[in-house]
């Protein structure tokens, strides 16, 4: 008896869309794999960023109320930032926006102020400018006489004028709340450019420097009430320029207000 022939079987030309289907699914994991990837990178970016605000005094949470990215009690500094930033949140209290009413109480003082303590108050200083757009009204540096922070004339006094501009007040409490912790000496020094003055009330450089300087000193005393004997006040007129007065720039250096908190060694040499 013959065998029954089964009948041939039809090609599939279908066959292909199991293989495209495959495709397109590996495509797809790897979509889903490259966007998880960057939303990882994504939030690292943002712990760092919050890392930073944090060091330099802002605040983690976020603008709206919500939760910041890191909770504060998980924040570390970044290797990047200086140690001397440990210091910050001593200026990161607001001072009043005006005159101090009242001094303060006395026995403030943490000791000698020397070289390590000049640095942690620089840079202290600094940050406090950075973050609130400041560093065209102070410059600050260390010397062998001590700390220097130069109170520019734009940010504190008018054209002519002696008198401390409202403006300058809340920059001025917090450079003053910093220095006055320590029972260094402080000496405040005036300083003009040489275009020549004649008022009634100040008829040369001489007592224009001389008078803001001793503003500022009758300010920091009543406010601060540091020891009167470790305070002094001078004033120099032109003749102690930084730069050359040939400039615009250069004379706008030049006028200034020098607050020194004295080294040791400068200390000897005062009366």
């Amino acid at each position: 008896m013959a065998l029954k022939k089964e009948p041939e079987k039809h090609a599939n030309h279908e066959r292909w869309l199991v293989s495209y289907a495959d495709f397109i699914t590996l495509l797809f994991a790897v979509f889903v794999t490259m966007y998880a990837m960057s939303q990882t990178d994504k939030k690292k970016v943002e712990e760092v960023a919050a890392s930073m605000r944090e060091s330099f005094g802002y605040s983690t949470q976020a603008a709206a109320g919500q939760k910041g990215v890191l909770q504060s009690q998980d924040i570390k500094p970044i290797p990047a930032i200086k140690p001397e930033m440990a210091v910050i949140p001593m200026v990161n209290k607001m001072p009043p926006a005006g005159p101090r009413q009242g001094g303060m109480d006395k026995g403030r003082g943490k000791g000698k102020a020397e070289e390590k303590e000049f640095k942690e108050i620089q840079s202290a200083i600094e940050a406090y400018l950075i973050k609130h757009g400041a560093q065209n009204k102070v410059s600050i540096g260390i010397t062998r006489r001590g700390l220097v922070v130069s109170l520019k004339e734009a940010g504190f006094f008018d054209s002519g004028s002696a008198v401390i501009k409202p403006a300058g007040y809340q920059l001025l409490n917090t450079i003053l709340e910093v220095m006055t912790e320590y029972s260094n000496p402080l000496r405040v020094e005036g300083h003009t450019d040489n275009i020549p003055i004649n008022t009634p009330v100040f008829p040369s450089n001489w007592e224009l420097s001389v008078s803001r300087a001793t503003n500022v000193l009758r300010y920091l005393q009543k406010n601060y009430n540091v020891e009167p004997g470790k305070l002094s006040a001078t004033g120099y007129g032109e003749f102690r320029p930084t730069t050359e007065n040939t400039t615009t720039e250069g004379r706008a250096k030049n006028r200034r207000v020098d607050i020194v908190l004295l080294s040791g060694d400068a200390e000897q040499g005062e009366p």
